[in-house]
């Protein structure tokens, strides 16, 4: 079938994105979904830092390659494999397919599929299927969504249903933002009442890191940025303070759970130094490979304190999801004001800028000017 989607050629476009326009919204070829796979209608997609990377070289990907990686859709299509979904049915995209066979995956998710990283690398499905083209040429897969398009097709082990009384809106933060920075918070740094959580970093994952901390009981939240329009919006979320870097450092700010989601050395570095006696710092940002920080081996000594990584919030997404879905039904966990704006398509590379420029949480990219 013919589809619509906004392909990436080169990597390394320079800014402003919106004169060197490096996603090309294009018609492709979409085939059929394999006997393990699905084709999906795309409703809604986020668009994330980790997109951005892939942009401007960061997270090194073959090209040419449809992009974006959290999204929600309707199921259209099913393989003949696929038994327990059927067409109609609303899905939430999820960028680490799990295999379920491999070492990693019976890890609970504390460690990346091996399978799935592999074939996000090459940039096909998780059995190693290409299921775009242009042209008879081969466009690959993001992570295994390339939700930047009218429609994708994906494999089974990468969506988590959803009821129909979840809005597209909030489906698609929850395979991205919330899980990425909900999960940390949550699989990772373990809140319980009385903790202070600090997040450090309000871009989408950082914010979905201070809602969840915030919808936990008991839970002092404190939030980190260098953008003041950030901060004030971590105290309209519920934040109990907004710092600074170099003012949460110098009031002598500590946290016993510190979330980094900035994804840059000196972030990670301020998130290390923030973290208090016996506390753990949880890293869940993307930095360029090439990127290097300093920090005092001392402090995790003599204080006790705990550095950990945490990819895609160190969960098992049809586990998590349905768990962060019903926080959302109960007022716990409002994602819907992560949303900066929505961006049709065809505006694309605006979007990208505004993200790039750090004037964005979370902008939505629809398709009605495309369907």
């Amino acid at each position: 079938m013919k589809i619509f989607g906004a392909v990436l050629d080169e990597i390394g476009a320079s800014r402003p994105y919106t004169s060197s326009a490096p996603l090309a919204v294009r018609e492709l070829d979409l085939a059929p979904p394999g006997e393990r796979e699905l084709l999906v209608r795309i409703d809604v997609a986020g668009l994330c830092h980790s997109d951005l990377s892939v942009v401007n070289g960061s997270r090194v990907r073959p090209t040419p390659m449809l992009l974006g990686h959290e999204a929600a859709g309707t199921v259209v299509e099913v393989g003949s494999e696929v038994i327990d979904i059927r067409p109609d049915q609303k899905v939430v995209m999820t960028f680490l397919p799990r295999c379920a066979n491999c070492r990693a995956c019976a890890s609970e998710g504390r460690i990346p599929c091996e399978n799935g990283s592999e074939s996000n690398g090459k940039g096909t499905l998780l059995d190693g299927a290409v299921r775009l083209s242009r042209g008879g040429e081969p466009v690959l897969h993001h992570l295994g969504v390339s939700g930047f398009a009218t429609h994708a097709v994906v494999d089974r082990r990468s969506v988590v249903v959803v009821d129909d009384d979840v809005p597209a809106e909030v489906a698609a933060l929850m395979g991205c933002a919330v899980l990425t920075g909900g999960g940390a918070v949550l699989n990772a740094g373990h809140p319980r009442p009385g903790d202070h959580v600090v997040v450090v970093g309000l871009g989408g994952v950082g914010m979905a890191a201070v809602l969840t901390a915030l919808s936990e009981d008991g839970v002092q939240v404190s939030a980190v940025d260098t953008m003041g329009s950030k901060r004030e919006q971590a105290l309209a979320l519920g934040a109990h303070a907004a710092h600074a870097p170099e003012e949460a450092i110098g009031i002598g700010l500590r946290g016993n759970i510190v979330i980094e989601a900035a994804g840059n050395p000196r972030a990670f570095e301020t998130a290390v130094a923030l973290t208090g006696l016996g506390g753990t710092t949880v890293t869940v940002g993307l930095p360029d490979p090439s990127a290097v920080a300093t920090i005092s081996p001392l402090g995790l000594v003599a204080e006790g304190r705990t550095i950990t990584g945490s990819y895609l919030g160190s969960a098992v997404p049809s586990r998590e999801i349905p768990q962060f879905i019903q926080r959302w039904r109960d007022g716990r966990l409002p994602v819907e004001r992560l949303v900066s704006s929505r961006i049709p398509l065809s505006e694309i590379n605006l979007a990208l800028e505004t993200l790039a420029a750090g004037e964005a949480v979370r902008q939505l990219i629809t398709f009605e000017d495309y369907r």
